[in-house]
């Protein structure tokens, strides 16, 4: 939603308008929401709304939970929205935040702050487990996915969530006063706060609410962990490929954001938000606040320019303390349960496919390491294509495997937590992985498991698909993996580092093998932030 050109007056009174609504999903198109079936009309805390009743799942889209955060309240926390008396047709999908394009045809709408509730259509004797998912996309894109598949495969109940993502959810600006940035953590928390305030309404146990989520998302749970304001919010979590940033900073892909990297400070945030302010040539929050949306789309881009702002979470002091990985080493963290892991073959930098490319990339990512890192992954042991199978390997286990193990000893200290590795090296390719390549067990390959969306499964992936589905929702049902129809899955602690190693064709089985393998101790976890060991 833009507002070039308005004066003040004109500004405030469009703002009211928007405030006055329901709920955001009718604004993406302008016409009439489709009507919702009898008999689902639900009274939240906000105002009623009503859903789809389908064969097999209930659905509520698109529902407020917070006001739209557009003119005086961009770069603000969430705020509750207006209440409503009218019935809100929750029966569409709700706008996606503002991002720019690339994964999709982008969006400038403002409007975003919604979510959407799925039951089971024969729920049987309550109250069920409540299954939040917090999507990825790097801080930056992308939209929840349907998880119908968890609703009625495990008998939950899924809360999908709209956030403020890139340079709408997390500028910091001097102007913006203290603790500024995180707005799109503070989103999900109020996220949250909605499912405790009013999921009982839906059949749903505000007492028995597990997060999760994948990349950007998993990173979140790690937050969520850390942040004294989520505690008391959810009791367990499940942490999907939440470390993936380049180990030592030297990132072609995200800004700093993941579940074991020194966040920027506030400090360094404000620095960032003056540099993007006088691109803008603005010097106050009024002025930011005045700007179309797409003209902030398009200054921050992906974040990665020098003039972009902070497009991903930071340490503010108030929703973030410290980093994740910082309070997972000192035990600031809240007394959930989690389900943590990665893949084995995770990559989120550029390929190599020659020898050149290999030594280049080496040294661009661990500088003086280079030699040390190039003698222990040496070129001749691996098969063609050597370039590109060696420095997937060195990038995934100095970026995600041996970081997630290092947080699986630091969290095991203080809270349960359930690891696991994904080693199928056969699911279909999603769409930014290049099919012709040995990508292995790729980033997130898992998530294309648990929703396979149509695509053809082989019989081998079908086993592990829906080993994944029970493990997932019955880890949120009972805070413990080991279920009937999966592989029994133990704890991981000091004196048992259990990893559970996630493969198709019932051959999933645990292991304490992988930090040899992957040479964590040796080369990588002394160059890990925060390792004081």
């Amino acid at each position: 939603m833009r507002f070039a050109g308005k004066a003040p007056a004109a500004l405030a009174a469009v703002v009211a308008v928007v405030l006055s609504l329901p709920a955001s999903a009718s604004l993406a198109t302008g016409l009439r929401a489709p009507a919702c079936s009898p008999d689902t009309t639900v009274t939240t805390d906000d105002g009623p709304v009503c859903g789809i009743a389908g064969a097999e799942v209930k659905s509520w889209q698109g529902i407020r939970y917070a006001a739209p955060p557009v003119g005086e309240l961009r770069w603000e926390a969430p705020r509750r929205p207006q209440p409503w008396t009218e019935p809100f047709a929750a029966t569409e999908e709700g706008n996606q935040c503002p991002q720019p394009a690339g994964t999709g045809p982008g969006s400038d709408n403002e409007d975003c702050l919604n979510l959407t509730v799925r039951v089971p259509a024969k729920a049987g004797l309550g109250p069920l487990p409540v299954m939040v998912q917090i999507h990825g996309g790097g801080f930056l894109f992308w939209k929840p996915q349907d998880a119908s598949r968890l609703v009625t495969g495990g008998n939950v109940i899924s809360v999908e969530v709209n956030y403020r993502l890139g340079i709408f959810g997390f500028l910091a600006h001097e102007s913006f006063g203290e603790h500024a940035g995180d707005y799109g953590l503070q989103d999900q928390q109020a996220a949250l706060r909605w499912v405790q305030r009013n999921i009982a309404k839906f059949g749903g146990d505000p007492h028995n609410v597990t997060i999760y989520g994948d990349s950007a998302g998993g990173s979140s749970v790690c937050a969520h962990t850390a942040s004294p304001d989520s505690a008391g919010l959810f009791q367990r979590g499940i942490s999907q490929s939440g470390e993936y940033n380049s180990l030592l900073g030297i990132d072609t892909v995200w800004q700093t954001q993941d579940c074991k990297a020194q966040l920027p400070t506030e400090k360094e945030a404000q620095l960032a938000g003056a540099r993007f302010a006088t691109a803008l040539r603005c010097s106050t929050a009024a002025c930011l606040r005045r700007l179309p949306a797409r003209d902030v789309l398009n200054q921050a881009g992906r974040g990665m320019g020098p003039d972009s702002g902070t497009i991903a979470p930071i340490v503010n002091g108030t929703t973030l303390p410290m980093s994740p990985a910082e309070a997972f080493a000192t035990g600031h963290v809240n007394r959930v349960t989690l389900m943590h892991g990665v893949d084995r073959d995770e990559t989120q930098l550029p390929s190599a496919t020659t020898a050149a490319d290999y030594d280049n990339l080496v040294k661009q990512q661990y500088g003086k390491h280079a030699r040390e890192v190039r003698a222990t992954y040496p070129m001749n042991r691996f098969p063609k294509p050597a370039p590109f199978l060696a420095f997937r390997t060195i990038v995934a286990d100095s970026n995600s495997v041996c970081p997630a193990l290092l947080n699986d000893e630091r969290l095991s200290r203080h809270i349960p937590v359930f690891a696991y590795q994904v080693d199928d090296t056969d699911v279909p390719a999603q769409f930014f992985v290049d099919p012709t390549k040995p990508n292995g067990a790729y980033h997130i390959a898992e998530w294309l498991l648990l929703f396979p969306n149509g695509v053809q499964l082989t019989p081998n992936q079908q086993v592990l698909s829906d080993q994944l589905v029970t493990q997932w929702t019955g880890f949120a049902r009972t805070g413990n993996p080991t279920v009937d129809g999966a592989p029994r899955w133990d704890p991981y602690t000091k004196d048992d580092p259990v990893v559970m190693v996630l493969n198709a064709a019932g051959d999933s089985q645990i292991s304490t093998e992988i930090p040899r393998q992957h040479h964590c101790a040796e080369l990588w976890d002394p160059l890990t932030p925060f390792n004081r060991h």
